[in-house]
């Protein structure tokens, strides 16, 4: 990766900020996109710690990735200062669970807006200097919410297969003009917004993903940067997730069975719970 560009979109904070060191100590160029320009700015520091020569550039670019004539302008900005992105990690998103007759619809269009049409955004403004060029890798951020259809998740689930699709559609265009797609589907991961998710997910969401730990960012950040070297499409990072996924295509009624049986457990505690005296749940 010696002073090949490397452009991550949520690059400010969690997995985005952690793949960006990752690539700045393996001697690349870096340019973080966000929104909140004090955190790009603690964010740049960080990476600059993190850079294995000196002179590496690192940049930032405030950006609301919904915006996307914003996007293109970012992008344009990003080659004429440090030139095309050599890899693009798509790792800006939202995640608010919670039951769907009670969910904002607002909701869905967030998590459409964010994690969908703005990946699609960032692609669309990178992917042709890359085909003009004949190489790049493209790495998109989904989740195993991507490829599992988590109870609580209606709307990050949506949004989370549309990103699976659309990296599995786009590798198939780009594989024969040189170009690599990643999709990573990570499980929980420990971030600045896992607590947040943590204090809207329903009992019965807590159930299932429980049965697979926390990863810290870092780990995510270790596993992108191997894939993009390796030349990795699918990586669900932690084993947990793997198993889940070889197990929903090949034994989908045994899937259906875990899940269906961690969600049962879960409401029956839940309900269980909210039945006894005040005093005694006090």
């Amino acid at each position: 990766m010696a002073r090949k560009i490397v452009a991550v979109t949520g690059g400010s904070s969690g997995i985005g900020l952690a793949t960006a060191k990752a690539f700045a100590a393996q001697g690349a160029d870096v340019a973080l996109i966000a929104r909140n320009p004090e955190r790009l700015q603690a964010a740049r520091a960080e990476v600059e710690a993190s850079r294995r020569e000196a002179d590496q550039r690192v940049t930032v670019y405030e950006c609301d990735i919904v915006d996307r004539d914003r996007v293109f302008s970012v992008f344009d900005a990003v080659g004429r200062e440090l030139g095309t992105p050599d890899v693009l990690v798509n790792s800006a998103g939202i995640f608010l669970p919670g039951y769907f007759e009670s969910m904002p619809e607002e909701w869905f269009r967030q998590h459409l807006e964010i994690d969908v049409l703005g990946m699609m955004y960032a692609c669309r403004a990178v992917v042709p200097s890359m085909i003009a060029r004949g190489s790049g890798h493209v790495v998109n951020v989904a989740s195993v919410a991507g490829f599992m259809g988590v109870f609580g998740y209606t709307a990050y689930s949506t949004a989370k297969f549309a990103v699976i699709g659309f990296s599995e559609a786009l590798r198939g265009e780009m594989l024969p003009l040189g170009i690599k797609v990643s999709v990573v589907c990570p499980p929980d991961v420990d971030t600045p917004g896992l607590a947040l998710e943590k204090s809207l997910r329903p009992a019965e969401t807590d159930k299932v993903c429980g049965n697979m730990a926390a990863v810290q960012p870092e780990f995510v950040a270790r596993e992108i940067v191997a894939a993009v070297d390796k030349g990795r499409y699918l990586v669900i990072p932690g084993f947990v997730g793997k198993v889940y996924y070889r197990l929903k295509g090949l034994l989908p009624e045994l899937y259906f069975l875990i899940t269906d049986g961690d969600v049962a457990k879960a409401r029956k505690q839940r309900l269980a719970a909210t039945e006894q005296p005040a005093e005694e749940r006090a």
